[in-house]
């Protein structure tokens, strides 16, 4: 019926540029998760304190306000004894309620969480688990299952938000789309890529717009003394902004193609038609490949000079309207070594609503490497300060715990996706969903192992040491 949350949140020793907005604006807003939750209060406070300044890391504020509320409802699920996957059901948004007003001013544009729910439920075999769990007993084993059911708000956006919250940017990306006599493009876009393969998904969008082969593109990026002004890669933006600046270039080509194109075939402008790289007359078989157009753009020797420009080079930009919300269902199932608090991890589902996938192989990747560190985040990494002297002890990481494939479980993806509605590419973000949805899932299983011996609640990252002392204090080892 509602929810009030109180939270510190450390932003450190003093403040980088995009601190405060992280425990806040990336962290309140996400609160009504996948919920329609009536009431909703959320007050954050910012502390200051000896440890290094807060900045941003692939989630941001994200993962943490899904941790509260998908902890929350496993809480409540277990305290009125009901299948916590049947109480989310209950509580989710339906799928004919979009556009959706949250209480904490979102508005979800599209989703529908049931499915994704169970697609990972029947991908991780959860009404066999009990099974499971009892065969896991007779080796004295804790096994355990839990379930989160994220959202998230991607593509930062718009630029009149940017004002409000006093940052000194706009939330709008920009493409350049230059096709050559020959008819090879080149990209230049203002997003840029650390990894995530933008090179082939942009490619690929051009190539599919266009309906040429996808060796004919090349994209630029990175470069500021070649490419636009673009604000770059966060916020799992890239696609949903980049290629949404990239398509509306696409457009004006396409747009001006037309007009040689209507010149060419005598015929009028309201009558071409563009598809698979040709363009056609309507009703008729007269057509005009794009490469020709692209010759006739730099060699008018049979153009309309007079009304057109000569050349076929276009510059976008875009500015989104809304956030775009990618969203799912996480299953982690564990085991814990009673006599050690060893956590393993057996098995991990993830069944993510990213919109619109260009090209599911980068998909996938991404959602690996979001897992990881969600799981990092869980079971692994922490910064310890020592408490009298405030030195930093996890100075390298010898030290500081990374997860390593020998502490992962093989991952069970699936993808279902509902368009996003006001981008031309119906594109959300993948980027940084594994981060979000599975410290939730792996702490609502551990507390579900724990929960028989009188445990409630464990702190991340639960390591080892920290899983055998809520053992210990409730069995009085």
């Amino acid at each position: 019926m509602a929810l009030r949350v109180a939270t510190l949140a450390n932003l450190g020793a003093y403040l980088s540029s995009f601190a405060p907005a992280i425990p806040t604006y990336c962290y309140g807003p996400l609160l009504a998760g996948t919920y329609r939750t009536p009431a909703i209060y959320v007050e954050v406070k910012g502390v200051f304190t000896n440890t290094v300044p807060v900045d941003a890391y692939r989630g941001a504020g994200r993962p943490e306000a899904s941790y509260v509320v998908e902890r929350l409802v496993d809480t409540a699920a277990r305290e009125m004894r009901i299948d916590p996957a049947e109480l989310r059901r209950r509580n989710f948004i339906p799928r004919d309620a979009y556009p959706y007003q949250t209480p904490v001013t979102l508005t979800y544009d599209s989703g529908d969480y049931f499915t994704t729910l169970d697609m990972a439920l029947k991908a991780a075999d959860y009404a066999g688990f009990e099974q499971r769990r009892q065969e896991a007993a007779w080796h004295d084993k804790l096994r355990a299952i839990g379930i989160a059911a994220y959202i998230e708000a991607c593509a930062m956006a718009p630029s009149v938000l940017a004002g409000q919250l006093g940052a000194r940017a706009g939330f709008y990306e920009t493409a350049e789309v230059r096709v050559h006599p020959t008819g090879s493009i080149t990209v230049f876009t203002g997003t840029h890529s650390h990894g995530q393969g933008h090179e082939t998904t942009f490619a690929q969008v051009v190539a599919g717009q266009l309906g040429l082969p996808i060796d004919m593109v090349d994209v630029v990026h990175g470069d500021t003394d070649k490419i636009p002004f673009g604000m770059g890669t966060y916020a799992s933006r890239s696609l949903a902004v980049g290629g949404s600046a990239l398509v509306k270039a696409i457009d004006k080509v396409v747009s001006k193609g037309k007009k040689i194109a209507a010149h060419l075939l005598e015929a009028a402008e309201a009558d071409i038609e563009f598809e698979s790289g040709q363009f056609t007359v309507a009703g008729t078989d007269r057509a005009v490949p794009f490469a020709q157009i692209a010759l006739a753009a730099y060699v008018p020797h049979n153009y309309p000079i007079d009304t057109v420009e000569p050349g076929l080079d276009e510059t976008a930009f875009y500015d989104p309207t809304n956030f775009t919300y990618p969203a799912g269902a996480h299953i982690a199932e564990v085991e814990i070594d009673r006599d050690t608090g060893a956590v393993t991890l057996l098995n991990f589902t993830a069944a993510d609503d990213f919109g619109r996938i260009i090209n599911p192989l980068i998909v996938e990747g991404q959602v690996h490497g979001g897992l990881v560190q969600g799981i990092g985040q869980a079971l692994y990494e922490q910064t310890v300060y020592d408490p009298e002297t405030g030195q930093l002890r996890t100075g390298s990481l010898m030290d500081y715990c990374l997860p390593r494939a020998d502490n992962l479980a093989a991952f069970n993806l699936a993808t279902h996706g509902t368009l996003c509605t006001h981008n031309p590419l119906g594109a959300k973000g993948c980027g940084e969903a594994g981060t979000i949805g599975a410290p939730a899932a792996i702490m609502n299983a551990l507390v579900d192992a724990l929960a028989p011996l009188g445990v409630t609640d464990l702190a991340m990252p639960a390591t080892p040491e920290r899983v055998w002392r809520a053992i210990a204090e409730h069995t009085h080892i």
